[in-house]
């Protein structure tokens, strides 16, 4: 079994995989579509021009223009957003979901709990969230440990015991500790960045067809067709990408919750009743958040996500609490 340090230097490299995945497939994605353009483009009677060795009529060449063009416009997009996202995106996620900052003012027993767990685990402490949710889940997020967030539902807060409480935030600072949080960060900015550009593009190439003239309609028909192509990538290839981030980073976070509290039966305790109400409704619509949270936010999975369990943001609840029990017995035997 990999050691902690070892998983963490795995998670760093799988970080850097993802950025360089996800705009470099999707440049080929788009040139290979625009290459199946060109090529059915190609009948009538048009006159012929040279576009880098090759003949092409003018439409074909209009369109492999506008290809060799955006594409590459499209990648340094791509890697900005997620530069921004790296930097930006923990303070989005958690604006976009309602989530509340929280001191040890506000909640003190809360902040105690979290600040004698980073104690035990040489941890910094994280700023603690809380979403109006009577659901219970609880997610964390940020680049860093020094950078991290950890967001627990109301519900979570009010309908656990103290124990089980503990576990659920000694899993979350367990994701923080890996660098769980980072590898994620990166996957929902890069899902995130290629369904809202596929929707915007698709939109205003739809506008734009109306207007009257060939070229016109030209870069309208590219516009649509990259809108699509990104709706594509980001609700099909991107989440393909994501199987990257392993879900034994679940049981990995499990166990060393297990390890930090002692008591792997209270963790085991909490998943069960959490897997009774897991719902967040202010994450229906962010289905790529889902794979953050300790368990599944959602109140059905999307199409992509349901096909065969293969998109499943996480491993079946009843193996996780089979392998805190397991860890548990020799404790028990004892008995």
């Amino acid at each position: 079994m990999a050691t902690i340090y070892e998983h963490i230097e795995e998670n760093k490299r799988r970080t850097v995989l993802l950025v360089l995945l996800f705009p470099l497939t999707f440049v080929l994605l788009v040139l290979m579509t625009f290459g199946v353009l060109v090529f059915l483009s190609g009948g009538g009677a048009e006159p012929s021009v040279s576009f880098y060795n090759w003949t092409l009529t003018q439409q074909q060449a209009e369109l492999a223009y506008l290809a060799f063009w955006i594409a590459p416009a499209v990648w340094l997009l791509a890697m900005l957003w997620i530069v921004f996202a790296y930097f930006q995106g923990d303070k989005m996620m958690l604006s976009g979901v309602g989530a509340v900052p929280v001191t040890r003012r506000d909640q003190p027993e809360i902040y105690r709990l979290v600040e004698n767990l980073c104690i035990s685990r040489g941890l910094p402490v994280p700023q603690i969230y809380i979403l109006d949710e009577d659901s219970l889940n609880a997610f964390a997020t940020g680049r860093d440990p020094q950078h991290a967030s950890v967001a627990l539902t109301k519900g979570i807060i009010k309908r656990l015991e103290r124990v089980e409480l503990e576990g659920v935030v000694a899993h979350e600072l367990a994701h923080v500790e890996n660098r769980d949080i980072r590898l994620m960060l990166i996957t929902v900015a890069g899902i995130s960045f290629f369904t809202l550009a596929g929707e915007i593009l698709l939109r205003s190439g739809l506008r734009s067809s109306s207007g009257r003239g060939r070229s016109k309609n030209n870069g309208a028909a590219v516009i649509v067709v990259l809108g699509l192509v990104c709706l594509l990538y980001g609700y099909l290839i991107a989440p393909l990408i994501r199987l990257a981030v392993s879900r034994r980073r679940e049981y990995q976070a499990d166990a060393t919750a297990a390890l930090t509290t002692r008591n792997p039966r209270a963790l085991a305790s909490a998943l069960s009743k959490i897997s009774q109400d897991s719902r967040v409704e202010v994450l229906d619509k962010r289905e790529s958040m889902a794979a953050m949270c300790i368990a599944n936010p959602l109140e059905s999975m999307g199409l992509f996500s349901a096909l065969s369990g293969l998109m499943a943001t996480h491993p079946p609840i009843e193996k996780r609490i089979a392998a805190l029990l397991e860890m548990d017995r020799p404790s028990y035997g004892a008995h």
